[in-house]
């Protein structure tokens, strides 16, 4: 990724960026970041290439409207203090914007960077205009400061400077950035898996928490499961556990205890009935109805299962009444792109690459590929929802998967 070769391109600059804003070692926490899809292409602009190791550094891809157009970057994160001028903002971290600009034939055009970041402040909670640092002159840092856009220079060694911080300003995430909030939070599924894919698996952690005993101990002995951290990462993803220093129950978690006590008594009682339930084939709702229910109730408190519903029946009252996979993303991207993308496509910058074009829209032949698919999506939440009486047909592994025969029903439509 070096610069050495010439002046800084804007991909150059905006991978710098990336590398400063959302760096990938330490793991930060509530931490999603995208580029946009031009970026995700051999060239940029015509006769313009990009680099293979710069678009490793970019991905993954998204075309995410925020504001008036379609940052070069934009993601969730706590920035550093030497970054903001006020640091915090709410609970939620702030949904950052990045408008990059490199060295062209007619120079770096910083000021259109400046009016380009400033139009995201409709939606974003802090924009930056991101360019070479020699190209940076005073008149941009004045203009930024009266329009409290934040200025970041890059120099040849790919080192970002905070020329001027801008101050948060308040949430207005529109319904599209906020599949950057989704990654970011804690049941997302960006380079995540659920994992397992029966609800009960996820039902007896917290009463294995709960009960007296080791976890990992009451999960075996009772036979609910063996893989004790998917079980926990399953549980946390579905909103069941608060999975931090400590693992704590949820509300939703407490509900799950409310519910085993008033019909067994204890959990230990309830937990027992999961031995019953060990290797069966049979649909989760039908095997046991009541606890059925139940995680009828803990799956459609994931945000993903009631977009979904939402559209599979507004896709039969439009006479699609079994329709496959293929149909079900290219549908759900006309009214939520960025979700679609995030919550099917894998994050991998080939794929992204094969499934979106410059402008984010969908190449649909890519989409007969199971490879090109996240399994947490297609397999283990299909899965789940199988098994919750949500849908007719349960999930497959994205190397078994067959797109257009796999088919996303509800079982009972309205």
């Amino acid at each position: 990724m070096s610069s050495a070769a010439g002046p800084l391109s804007e991909p150059q600059v905006l991978a710098h960026t990336k590398r400063r804003l959302f760096p990938t070692e330490g793991g930060a926490e509530r931490s999603y970041v995208v580029a946009d899809t031009q970026f995700s292409q051999d060239e940029w602009l015509p006769g313009r290439p990009i680099e293979p190791a710069i678009r490793d550094r970019l991905a993954p891809f998204n075309h995410v409207q925020v504001g008036g157009g379609y940052p070069d970057l934009v993601g969730v994160r706590d920035l550093e203090s030497d970054l903001l001028a006020v640091e915090r903002l709410g609970e939620e971290p702030p949904l950052i914007a990045i408008e990059a600009k490199g060295y062209a034939s007619g120079g770096v055009d910083t000021q259109r960077g400046i009016v380009q970041a400033y139009d995201r402040l409709h939606e974003a909670n802090a924009a930056y205009l991101a360019a070479p640092a020699a190209a940076i002159s005073e008149t941009d840092r004045t203009l930024a400061r009266e329009l409290n856009v934040g200025v970041l220079g890059v120099d040849a060694a790919g080192d970002v400077e905070a020329l001027e911080v801008p101050r948060i300003v308040g949430n207005r995430t529109s319904s599209e950035a906020t599949a950057l909030r989704f990654q970011a939070g804690a049941q997302g599924v960006a380079d995540k898996s659920f994992g397992l894919n029966h609800p009960k698996n996820y039902l007896g952690y917290p009463l294995a928490h709960y009960a007296d005993g080791e976890t990992a101990d009451l999960l075996s002995e009772y036979q609910v499961v063996n893989a004790v951290t998917d079980a926990r990462r399953g549980a946390a993803f579905l909103g069941l556990i608060d999975d931090g220093t400590t693992i704590e129950l949820t509300s939703l978690g407490d509900e799950v205890i409310r519910f085993a006590k008033a019909r067994y008594g204890t959990v230990e009682r309830a937990l027992e009935e999961f031995e019953d339930w060990h290797g069966s084939p049979k649909r989760f709702s039908e095997l046991a109805p009541e606890w059925g229910m139940l995680s009828r109730r803990v799956v459609f408190d994931y945000e993903a299962t009631e977009l979904l519903v939402r559209e599979l029946q507004d896709m039969h009252e439009d006479g699609i009444e079994a329709p496959s996979l293929v149909d079900v993303v290219a549908w759900v991207h006309e009214f939520h792109p960025s979700f679609t993308v995030e919550l099917f496509i894998r994050g991998d910058e080939d794929i992204r690459s094969r499934v979106l074009t410059e402008d984010g829209e969908l190449r649909l032949a890519e989409l007969e590929d199971g490879n090109a698919y996240h399994s947490p999506t297609v397999f283990q939440l299909k899965a789940m929802l199988y098994h919750a009486g949500i849908l007719t047909t349960r999930g497959d592994e994205p190397s078994e998967l067959e797109p257009l025969e796999d088919v996303w029903a509800l079982r009972e439509p309205v």
